[in-house]
């Protein structure tokens, strides 16, 4: 049943060290504000999971939490690379990092399985590809009933899922809506659930497309207006283009992202 809790209160009960993390949002609604508090909190050990690694995992990655990365693609959108994830992937600064590499399809198919209560998920696809031969987590099988060959991959079920919304009622009730990655999917696959929002309403009103995920399946709610800077929330703010650009220079080099890592830790201070 969801609670109320400050963002800080939610990562310190709900993300511990080694724990299996999922911060999920596809373009759209990233947990930005979630991930800055668990970097603040100093968590380590963490396996990180997430479709479309971006900014925030290269700042998680950088600042030291990151043990693992679980993903099916990684880079900063329209821009280029993530400078963090390759300093740990090739010179293991500031710690190695281990990676299990999937097709956005097999990533999708495993949160189902996760949320279906299911032990993995059969699709066709890695045919033709390399990645069953670097990631243990990929089978193939023959179909019982067409003898067709298919992919198999593992449920997955974070520890936590973190996701970022527009909004929830005072029940704890949380809507969605515009372009929507695996959030759903993530969230009923967890063990428990934290969900940020940019505001609390009294009614939730129906909107196309909209996804409201029910209070009994989130642990915490905690409200952080422009907790998806610089990504957008539909109906609330656009995507900052520049600070994904801007974030290139600061994550290319040791130094200037050591002092953006400086200048997030100070603001723990004056809160």
């Amino acid at each position: 049943m969801a609670e109320f809790a400050d963002l800080r209160d939610a990562v310190r009960d709900l993300v511990s060290d080694g724990a299996t993390v999922a911060l999920e949002g596809f373009t759209h609604l990233i947990p930005t504000a979630a991930a800055h508090e668990i970097i603040r909190q100093r968590r380590r050990d963490l396996t990180l999971v997430r479709m479309t690694p971006d900014l925030v995992y290269d700042q998680l990655i950088g600042a030291g939490c990151a043990r693992k990365l679980i993903f099916s693609w990684g880079g900063n959108p329209g821009v280029g690379s993530l400078h963090r994830f390759r300093d740990a992937i090739q010179r293991g600064w500031p710690r190695p990092l281990e990676i299990e590499e999937h097709s956005h399809a097999g990533m999708a198919n495993r949160y189902a399985a996760g949320a279906s209560g299911l032990p993995f998920a059969v699709l066709r696809g890695y045919a033709g590809t390399d990645l069953a031969r670097v990631t243990s987590t990929i089978a193939f099988l023959d179909c019982p009933f067409t003898g067709e060959r298919l992919a198999a991959v593992p449920a997955l079920n974070p520890d936590v899922t973190v996701i970022h919304a527009q909004r929830a009622d005072r029940h704890g009730n949380v809507q969605l809506w515009g372009l929507l990655g695996v959030q759903k999917e993530a969230v009923l696959a967890a063990r428990r659930s934290l969900v940020t929002v940019e505001e609390v309403v009294d009614e939730l009103i129906p909107l196309p497309g909209a996804i409201v995920l029910p209070h009994w399946v989130i642990d915490a709610v905690a409200i952080a207006p422009g907790g998806a800077r610089p990504s957008y929330a539909q109906g609330y703010y656009e995507r900052d283009n520049d600070a994904y650009a801007a974030w290139d220079a600061v994550g290319r080099d040791r130094d200037s992202f050591s002092r953006w890592l400086d200048s997030l830790q100070a603001e723990e201070v004056s809160r």
